[in-house]
């Protein structure tokens, strides 16, 4: 460290302005530090106002997906799966996939419904497949249309073809021959429920029978209606305290409802 000294003046008047010195390098220091904590605060404030503030987003508990459930489907009240499809290419894709020797076709006699297979059904008595036969007229056009009833056949998985004499049937469409097993006058009624966070729908003759032995509690009853699919799907969350109303949409025919 290098000190000026003023030969001119006295060591007395050399310590003297060393002293003043100081006092002003001090105050400076302080004032810098001073201004260095508010420009630290300014930028602090301008950091906060930039960014968003993050918003809380309610995520549902994600559930687990059986193979089974991209399609239409319930469980009868003896534990029989039955599946339909969506749509035409669903249809095609249970006949080729998941039609087999001991299943059941069934079909709603309109233009317009679901495929509907129930596995390993070609041995079940006659109350169970009139559950599924109520599921088969309920997932078709005769919902929209409203007509409250509607017939329903079953048949063999041998009754049931995709080729004609001049070739392959377009999608959706199938060959049908031999007798067929009639379901008269089928009523169009749905539930739904919630039991250990999955939605279940099924045909209101299935909950009738599992409803107390099952534990369900909480359901629905969903009939033909004048409520919009949306609005049907909103007031059947509220009532069942589920909320994924994406799943609700997608187990309710096409349509309108009335819920109780």
């Amino acid at each position: 460290m290098e000190i000026e000294i003023d030969f001119t003046k006295s060591a007395q008047d050399n310590a003297n302005d060393y002293y003043n010195k100081s006092k002003k390098l001090l105050s400076k220091k302080a004032g810098a530090e001073k201004a260095i904590m508010e420009l630290e605060k300014r930028l602090g404030e301008a950091k906060s106002m930039s960014e968003p503030e993050a918003k809380t987003v309610k995520v549902l508990k994600e559930e687990h997906i059986e193979w089974y459930e991209k399609f239409h489907w319930f469980f009868t009240s003896n534990g029989l799966l039955a599946i339909g499809g969506r749509d035409a290419h669903q249809n095609e894709q249970l006949n080729s996939k998941h039609f087999e020797e001991k299943d059941l076709f069934f079909h709603a006699n309109v233009f317009g419904a679901d495929v509907v297979i129930l596995k390993d059904g070609a041995d079940a008595p006659h109350e169970i497949r009139e559950e599924v036969a109520q599921f088969a007229a309920c997932h078709s056009s005769a919902w929209k249309d409203g007509m409250h009833t509607t017939d329903v056949y079953a048949m063999q998985r041998e009754q049931v073809s995709k080729s004609t004499g001049k070739g392959s049937l377009g999608t959706g469409a199938f060959l049908l021959s031999g007798e067929r097993d009639w379901y008269r006058g089928m009523s169009l009624g749905l539930a739904m429920y919630v039991k250990e966070g999955k939605l279940y729908s099924v045909p209101l003759a299935t909950l009738f029978k599992i409803k107390e032995n099952a534990g369900i509690e909480k359901y629905v009853s969903i009939g033909i209606g004048k409520i919009k699919k949306s609005d049907a799907a909103k007031e059947i969350s509220k009532k069942l305290g589920y909320e994924n109303l994406d799943s609700i949409m997608q187990q309710l025919p096409a349509g309108s409802f009335k819920v109780s």
